[in-house]
């Protein structure tokens, strides 16, 4: 019988802790199974668990901290540390991410070998239909496009680094190689570590009680976990395109000295700097991820068809911002330069140099086979 320690981080989920206890105890009802809770709050969640563990026939044990420290990600390695079973499946307690999987995962964990079981939002089947509103999608699949541009080999198996719903082979992750840092673990757990990842997929199901935790100060340490995870490609990606900027404005501007319309000069300038820039990048940047099965050719096109695109659509607004406004053409130049540094950085590592995946999707949950879902027993009213 599979072991498994579920592992659930809370800050303030009192309301939903006897829904997800419930669920959690009906899904592993044939598993050798716990449930870790790794509380950081401040209202009664620790005694709503107590209570409630009292009546499960599961054994539930809870890890009140009262100095979080990490954040969310470092209640989840503590609740690794305290396991001694065969595998951990970390969830949150909000009830968005539905217990009737953890079978699932385990299940796919076990016939494939693989390390990481990743519930996934973004493989057939899967959906961010819980998330709450337009802006929380928008800043989900920016973040998750940024993500993987930052880390195209670690999770090139990865379609969901966001996620906070996993299974982990307890003994495939050392904790001390970790630093918990903001809110999304997954990511410091496979950036950090080489391992075999599959996916399933998951439906995010929307929140049974209380409020986000989501908020700026998040937004904040999520960015600095991902720059001091990785900051290496993108900077050589910023110093390239650095120097290819440079290179623009002075072409530019030596054109503009000899009487050439501007247009003409920033186009020029522009087909220049595309060519140089491929080449730097192809040796400096993504040299590791040229034998991915693209020829050098593709590459180039690729590349080319998107600055060049990108090119077309930045000459345009220059000479709207040069012909509307008073602003100096180098100076409007310049700035929207910056402002397409990003999208050239995310498309570069996404579609020109993509690596090819090594493991398969294993969804061995179909939607016909998928486990129906409770409705909620109550609807009473309250990760870091």
């Amino acid at each position: 019988m599979t072991s498994v320690s579920v592992v659930v981080p809370t800050y303030n989920e009192a309301p939903n802790i006897p829904e997800l206890f419930a669920r959690i105890a009906a899904a592993a009802e044939d598993l050798d199974a716990e449930i870790v809770v790794v509380d950081d709050s401040s209202d009664d969640t620790p005694a709503v668990v107590e209570r409630e563990a009292a009546t499960l026939a599961l054994p539930v044990r809870l890890i009140h901290r009262d100095e979080p420290v990490g954040g969310l990600s470092g209640a989840v390695i503590a609740g690794l540390e305290s396991s001694d079973r065969d595998w951990c499946v970390v969830m949150d307690g909000d009830l968005q991410h539905p217990p009737e999987l953890i079978p699932t995962l385990l299940a796919t964990g076990e016939q494939t070998g693989a390390d990481v079981v990743v519930a996934s939002r973004h493989v057939a089947g899967g959906s961010t239909g819980g998330l709450e509103n337009w802006l929380r999608h928008t800043v989900s699949g920016v973040s998750t496009v940024l993500t993987r541009a930052m880390f195209p080999v670690k999770l090139r198996n990865c379609s969901d680094p966001m996620t906070g719903f996993f299974a982990v082979r307890r003994a495939s992750v050392p904790t001390e190689n970790l630093r918990p840092r903001g809110f999304k673990i997954l990511l410091e757990i496979l950036a950090r570590n080489a391992l075999t990842v599959v996916e399933e997929p998951f439906v995010f199901g929307k929140r049974f009680a209380g409020e986000s935790k989501a908020d700026f100060k998040q937004g904040f340490r999520f960015l600095l976990q991902l720059t001091s995870l990785r900051f290496g490609r993108l900077s050589a990606f910023a110093v390239i395109g650095a120097v290819g900027a440079v290179l623009n404005l002075l072409i530019m501007a030596g054109l503009l000295s000899l009487g050439t319309w501007y247009l003409a000069a920033a186009i020029v300038a522009a087909v220049v700097t595309i060519v140089g820039n491929f080449v730097l990048q192809e040796r400096f940047v993504f040299h590791d991820l040229r034998g991915e099965g693209r020829s050098v050719w593709l590459r180039f096109g690729q590349s080319f068809a998107f600055n060049g695109s990108e090119t077309l659509l930045r000459t345009a607004l220059l000479w709207l911002i040069v012909e509307v406004t008073f602003v100096p053409s180098l100076f409007a130049q310049a700035g929207l330069l910056a402002l397409g540094f990003i999208a050239r950085f995310a498309y570069h590592s996404r579609i020109v140099y993509r690596p090819r995946r090594t493991s398969r999707v294993s969804p061995l949950l179909t939607d016909a086979a998928a486990p129906e879902v409770p409705a909620p027993i109550a609807d009473p009213g309250p990760i870091s």
